[in-house]
């Protein structure tokens, strides 16, 4: 997983490159002000600098962590649980009243135990298959 999504961020990474190269050097034979394209070019690598990866290590996070994370991080994390806990062969689709249900079995559950690890929550709830 890691390694895809660091693919993936360099892949987007190169392509947002690539095409303020190509938009500069367009500018520069097209007679525009070098200035222009150096403070854009500028801009968008400074815009694009913090590719670095943004990590959630859920063998670290508790339950109390999952509480007061965003919307989307919990949404992200959710949807990452239903994944893992399935078996290889199920079909590649997201039952939502499952999710769901999970979701809430989850949410109950790191109520009632807010200091324990995420995955040993998740672990002791749902089965891998």
């Amino acid at each position: 997983m890691r390694i895809a999504a660091a693919i993936l961020g360099a892949a987007i990474l190169a392509a947002v490159k690539a095409v303020v190269v190509a938009g500069v050097l367009a500018g520069v034979f097209a007679g525009v002000f070098a200035g222009v394209f150096a403070g854009v070019f500028a801009g968008v690598l400074a815009w694009s600098a913090p590719a670095k990866a943004n990590e959630i290590d859920l063998s670290a996070w508790t339950c109390k962590q999952l509480q007061s994370a965003s919307k989307d991080q919990v949404t992200l994390i959710l949807a990452w649980l239903d994944g893992y806990y399935r078996a290889e062969d199920d079909p590649p689709v997201i039952d939502t009243d499952q999710l769901g249900a999970n979701a809430k079995k989850l949410g109950d559950y790191c109520a009632a135990h807010p200091d324990t690890k995420l995955i040993t929550a998740a672990d002791t709830l749902f089965e891998r298959e």
